[in-house]
Parts: C-alpha cells; structure tokens; sequence
C-alpha cells in the first residue's frame, strides 16, 4: 500500500491525500482549496496533480473550504463515486461549496477588470456555482462513532474531532491482499477549552497516522479569557477612538463563536450600546445548520441554552444578507463591529469592508484565528505597511490586533493529548501535515521527545510505501 501527499504538504492549505492499495484502488481523504499565496496557489487548485477519474473512495474530513474547497472541481473532472463525511459536514458543504464559488465568480471579476487594464489574458473561475450545486447527489453520510463498510476491502468509522461542528478524524480499517491497515487522519484537531461543540474524542489504534500540525510550536493563552480581550478591543476601538472594529472571520465556528462571546455581554449587561453585523450569507447558513446540529454542542453550551434558547442572536445583531445591505454598512459613520469572512481576508465581502477602512487610524482590523504568512490577514499580522486588495495598494493606518482566544486548532500540547490515546508502540509511522515547514519540524521535535517515533514530513506529491 501507498499513500501519496497532493496538499497540505509542508504547507497549510489544500488537504489531499490518496491511498493506493495493491489492487490499483484509490482512495482520497480530503479535497481542499489551496490558500493564501495570492497567484501561486492558481495553478495548484486547477490541477490536482492525479487524475479525478482514478479515484475509487472519497472521505471528507470536515467542511473547511482547504479540505473540501475542490470537491466541485473533482467531481465535474470525472470522480463518479460518494463522498462520505458526517451529516454536519455534510450540510455545511450544501453552502459552503455554493458560497466558494459564488467568492471565485465574484473576485474574478474584479481581477479581469485589473488584467484587463494591463492588457494581460483573462481568466476563468476554477468552478461555478452550478458545478457546486451538482456535486452535492454525491455527499452520504454516517454519524459518529459508526462503522461502515463503504466497499469490500475499506471500512470507515467518524469520531469527533472537537475543530469546528461535524469535524471527524477519519479512522480506516483496509484489507490489502492478505492484509489489514489500520490509518488514523486527523484532518483538524479542535481545542479542549471550545465554547460551542464538543472536544476531540479518542479515536480507535491505528498503525499509520496522518495528524495535523498548524500550531505545532504554539500555545494557546491558557485561560484562554475570550470575553474579556474582545470586550477590551471593542471599547478601546469603538468607544474611546469612536472607530469601527472590523473582524475577519470563517463563517464557520469561529463567526458563531465571537457572536456567542458578544451575546454572552450582552446577557451579562457588559455590552457597550453599539451595533454589531454578521455581513456573511455563509456564516447566516452556518448559523442555522448550527442551530439545527445542537446535539453536537457541549455540555456547557446545552446549559446555557436553556437560559438563553438562542446563543447566537441579541437585540443589537443584525445578520446582513443582501449585496445592497452589505454596501450600505460602508455609510455608517458610528462607531460598529463588523464582522464578515473570510478568515485570512483572501476572498469574499471582507476585502471590501477593509478597502473602506484600513487607512483609517479610527479603525481596528481584528484577527482571531490561523493566517497562512502570505494571506492578506497574515501580512497584517506580521506588519505590513502596505497591502493588496484586488489588485491595488492599501496602506495599513488601522490598528492590527491579533486575539489567539478564538482559534479552532489545538496547539501542540492539545494536539498531543489528542493523539495520546494511540499506543506509541503499536504505531509503525506518523505523517505531519497541514503546517508550514519550520512549524513541523518543531513539532515532530516535541513529538520524538514525547517517545513518539518514525515521525515524517512529507513532501509536495511524495510518496511512501507502508
């Protein structure tokens, strides 16, 4: 058996991994966008670097557009088979996939206009919004801790892996020839402090595991104390500079999470009077799918909804749907918070809230999760003077603040306590993906000192035969 590694390969973004069995059978976890290095990641989203009608099984980790982002892409080139996932997952990816190409159409447009002017060649979107609606036939589902054999050889068991609702470590159980492998695939691994949904469970022995590594040499603040650096944020910036609070946010977990943060205030009496709007269509569908999936949430958070049935709505939230409403939140001239995807601002309607107020020193441009170092959110992150935003230049005169609180991923000691449940001695290899380079290697560092062994970075389409 071979597992080769087309994404997230010494790199964040675009989760693709494909297992060969001695057969020729192929099997895929995870068909996620490349994100964050502007121009370069074009050519790896439009190739996949194996051929769509070579695979036999798909199995989607979670809905994050970098692990499920080409899933229209994959299907529209040739994959005919289902994609097998968890029913959140699944109903996150009904809008997630339609929001993703909608964002393509959309920017691409403003690029064309820019490529135009240079006289340069135009392009197209990698997808459309009907390639999206025409892969979901293919999504089915199975629940939690359930094993279902999805062909004759391969058996699939989903258990929780606490990043954001309906994400799962994939645990395989493969019959190749005359014998059986046991892999583990992580996809993201979530904290043990989240505020919504639950934390990562222990998954079943493995003999080969594909673990993420994002925040493989960080740690998380510890209290995290959510409440009290947004509420520091939000009246440093909106009540004594009476500037607006723009905040970058995937639609999904880490959007509803701030909105519970600020609800929870607003409960407690300690909101200042200012008006809060969610500006995401996607993040109003995660929302809902949110409210639909509760079984999924924590204990804590079942117990806070019985005194407050909705932890996502307050008197002065307001959810912006339309293009019209979203345009007219660039007239407010009071002090507001605004929050609009995506995550590392590389696409969506946050590029256009952050044209009309990154070179106002009023303003605040909050950061509550993982940027990749070259995403429009890490350069901010890091510094930058001066950004791009569909084509031109912006200087930074907002403040940048960054708030680690929110983030979805475990940090290194989380990851490991995740992984702990595994005997180290029965595990034959471990392959780190989803990190960048330096962030890996400091992990698989920590990991040999835990007595981890055989630990392997692999590289961009590498292969290993286990």
């Amino acid at each position: 058996m071979e597992i080769a590694f087309y994404g997230a390969a010494q790199q964040v973004t675009g989760s693709k991994h494909v297992i060969t069995l001695k057969s020729g059978k192929r099997i895929l976890l995870d068909c996620g966008l490349f994100q964050g290095k502007g121009s370069q990641v074009d050519g790896l989203n439009r190739h996949f670097g194996f051929n769509p009608k070579d695979i036999d099984l798909f199995i989607l980790s979670h809905a994050h557009i970098d692990h499920s982002g080409l899933i229209p892409k994959l299907v529209k080139e040739g994959y005919e088979g289902k994609i097998w996932c968890t029913p959140a997952t699944r109903d996150l990816c009904e809008f997630m996939l339609l929001d993703s190409a909608h964002i393509q159409e959309s920017d691409i447009k403003y690029i064309n206009l820019a490529l135009k002017e240079r006289g340069k060649p135009l392009i197209k979107p990698i997808y459309t919004i009907e390639d999206a609606k025409a892969c979901m036939s293919s999504f089915y589902t199975i629940p939690y801790n359930t094993v279902k054999q999805i062909d004759e050889d391969v058996w699939v068991e989903f258990t929780d892996a606490g990043h954001i609702l309906g994400s799962a470590v994939v645990n395989l159980r493969i019959k190749d020839g005359m014998h059986y492998h046991r892999i583990a695939f992580t996809g993201d691994l979530g904290r043990y402090t989240n505020r919504i949904i639950r934390t990562p469970q222990d998954f079943p022995q493995c003999d080969f595991l594909i673990a993420e590594s994002t925040y493989g040499n960080r740690l998380h603040p510890h209290p995290p104390k959510p409440k009290e650096k947004l509420l520091e944020v939000v009246r440093s910036t909106c009540i004594e500079k009476g500037g607006k609070l723009i905040i970058p946010a995937f639609s999904v977990g880490r959007t509803q999470e701030i909105v519970s943060v600020l609800n929870d205030l607003e409960f407690e009496g300690q909101m200042p009077p200012i008006k809060v709007f969610v500006d995401s269509p996607m993040a109003i569908d995660a929302t809902e799918v949110m409210r639909e999936h509760s079984d999924c949430f924590n204990e804590d958070m079942q117990r806070f909804m019985q005194k407050d049935p909705d932890p996502f709505g307050f008197s002065r939230l307001t959810y912006v749907r339309s293009v019209d409403e979203s345009k007219a939140l660039n007239d407010i001239k009071e002090p507001c918070i605004i929050i609009s995807a995506s995550g590392m601002i590389e696409g969506g309607r946050i590029k256009h809230h952050l044209i009309n107020s990154i070179e106002n020193k009023k303003n605040t441009i909050l950061i509550v999760g993982y940027c990749s170092k070259s995403s429009v959110g890490g350069q901010l992150v890091n510094g930058a003077e001066e950004v791009s935003l569909f084509g031109k230049p912006y200087k930074v005169r907002a403040d940048v603040r960054k708030i680690n609180a929110f983030s979805a991923h475990g940090d290194y000691e989380e990851m490991i306590r995740t992984i702990s449940c595994q005997d180290k001695q029965i595990m034959k290899k471990i392959f780190l993906v989803h990190g960048d380079p330096e962030v890996m290697e400091d992990y698989r560092a920590t990991l040999l000192q835990r007595d981890f062994h055989n630990i392997y970075i692999p590289d961009y389409k590498q292969h290993f035969q286990i």
